[in-house]
């Protein structure tokens, strides 16, 4: 999907820079992405979630807030609530841009800002916490041995992640009083809230305080074995596909039209990660599918092959096409089960008469039916060889194509 690099105003008049992440065709709804405390708007999880997002037609703003990141601004003059600010300022950036947000995403202490932005945004459908924290001073744990100082001389420098950062007096006196109990009890969106058990940065009793403050419609989706960055590749495509999947039940997508002389739509193919084989696949605005090799071939396995998918075409083609004969004929099928493999044979292996490799397709048929008469289960076999798929196949078919500029 395209990346636009934008800028806009934070709350103190900072210029912002953000990534929107904008689908690749038919733009449907506007998503913003709230990234964890001191980390940025680039982080693996965004990145992944984002695209996944766009893919189904939905773009996502995601931005460093004030003095993180590339974004302009002193971090040590920030607080909670001037995050909370800059994502105003973000959802109206996007708004004036005619991209009104209805999603909102926040990962850690980011979750816990736009549970607290929902409240102060109009058209806001849906909220997503990602590991975030119930309380917003929880964040001072991770500088627990510089609070006196703080407390004495205003501000100190403290170590987070490897970097130095200066936190103020006012960021601990604003956390402390920015507890999301009564935010979430007047919460008048659909809320997601996903968190991983074995979390040790913020603990999943954190997730279950929100979910217990709010009010339905909401859900809850564990994280197994996610660690709290939402590192590992496989995480980030778990927990995007959920939101992408819940998301569509709250925020309209209209379908577009179709194409002239493409009855069905396009089927888009977008590479997910450039470093191995996965891919996005979209077929309208419903539809989402990942593509992947096996491992011993490079790939992460998290998805079905290339022709993993080819096979499944025939096989749910075949499965279609006899229903649809049977239910013609008022015949008593009660099931039909398709099992398909593929492999490369030789040619005269399949009576061709040449010496070269042709692809072979083995399709096991069980049709299950007591009352089914041999005669009508013969019948059956038989249209499965009728199925469009499987006629596609049998014959050569061109292949059109052209680079786009």
């Amino acid at each position: 999907m395209p990346v636009k690099r934008v800028s806009f105003p934070g709350h103190d008049g900072a210029q912002l820079a953000a990534r929107l992440d904008m689908p690749a065709g038919p733009h449907l709804a506007t998503a913003l992405f709230a990234h964890c405390f001191t980390c940025g708007k680039d982080i693996a999880a965004a990145r992944r979630i984002a695209a996944r997002l766009a893919a189904m037609g939905i773009a996502v703003l995601r931005f460093d807030f004030t003095g993180l990141g590339h974004s302009e601004g002193e971090f040590a003059n920030t607080s909670f609530t001037s995050n909370v600010d800059d994502l105003v300022c973000a959802a109206t950036w996007a708004a004036q841009e005619g991209m009104p947000p209805s999603l909102l995403i926040g990962h850690s202490l980011g979750g816990a800002a736009v549970i607290k932005a929902a409240s102060q945004l109009d058209g806001i459908k849906a909220v997503v916490t990602i590991g975030a924290p119930f309380d917003p001073a929880h964040v001072t744990q991770h500088f627990a041995d510089a609070l006196p100082q703080i407390a004495r001389d205003g501000a100190a420098q403290v170590d987070l992640a490897g970097r130095s950062f200066t936190i103020g007096k006012s960021f601990i006196e604003d956390t402390g009083n920015g507890a999301l109990g009564d935010v979430l009890s007047h919460l008048k969106t659909a809320l997601l809230v996903m968190h991983g058990p074995l979390d040790e940065v913020v603990s999943v009793d954190s997730a279950a305080q929100i979910f217990m403050a709010a009010k339905h419609p909401k859900s809850f989706v564990s994280l197994d074995n996610a660690d709290h960055l939402i590192t590992r590749a496989e995480d980030a495509e778990y927990a995007a596909n959920v939101i992408a999947s819940w998301a569509a039940r709250y925020i309209h997508l209209p379908l577009p039209a179709p194409p002239v002389g493409t009855p069905e739509g396009i089927v888009r193919v977008s590479e997910a990660d450039p470093d191995g084989f996965l891919q996005d696949i979209s077929s309208g605005t419903h539809v989402h599918l990942v593509a992947d090799e096996p491992l011993a071939y490079g790939g992460t396995n998290m998805g079905m092959s290339p022709y993993g998918f080819l096979s499944a075409s025939l096989g749910a083609c075949t499965s279609m096409t006899i229903r649809m004969y049977a239910r013609r004929k008022g015949w008593p099928l009660e099931h039909v089960r398709v099992d398909v493999s593929h492999d490369k044979v030789h040619a005269q292996d399949a009576a061709t008469g040449s010496g070269e490799k042709i692809d072979r397709f083995n399709r096991l048929i069980t049709l299950t039916g007591g009352a089914l008469s041999p005669e009508e289960r013969t019948r059956l076999l038989e249209i499965a060889d009728r199925c469009p798929v499987h006629r596609t196949l049998e014959r050569t078919s061109e292949i059109h194509t052209a680079l786009v500029e």
